[in-house]
């Protein structure tokens, strides 16, 4: 359960800026990526791809799957690889899952030591 929180603290905060008028998506994954440690290059590429590949729909149904997760959560965790795709993967298209997990391996997350809080 305290995974669930983390990857759900990760996602909500990645998908609230998303969601937070939805200009320039990219940039806005990019922010939020950086402030849970990520390299700088390796946020803004995820956030290309992720606004190149999903739907505005697509990235709030992310951001719904998040905040559900997170409900209730009071605690910081961190962001790992692992948590970030983890949120996707209780969206119920397909696609967002897979897109997440293509980003993050395109973008040398997946390689890459976790960030930590």
């Amino acid at each position: 359960m305290g995974r669930t929180r983390q990857a759900a603290g990760a996602g909500l905060a990645l998908m609230t800026v998303v969601l937070a008028g939805c200009v320039n998506p990219s940039a806005r994954i990019a922010s939020s990526l950086e402030g849970y440690g990520f390299a700088p290059d390796q946020s803004q590429c995820v956030g290309d791809r992720l606004e190149k590949n999903l739907s505005i729909g697509q990235l709030q149904q992310l951001g719904r799957a998040a905040r559900a997760t997170r409900e209730g959560d009071t605690t910081p965790g961190r962001l790992t690889v692992g948590d970030f795709i983890r949120v996707a993967g209780q969206v119920r298209d397909p696609k967002v899952p897979l897109e997440v997990t293509k980003a993050a391996a395109g973008c040398g997350i997946v390689s890459s030591a976790p960030a930590v809080l």
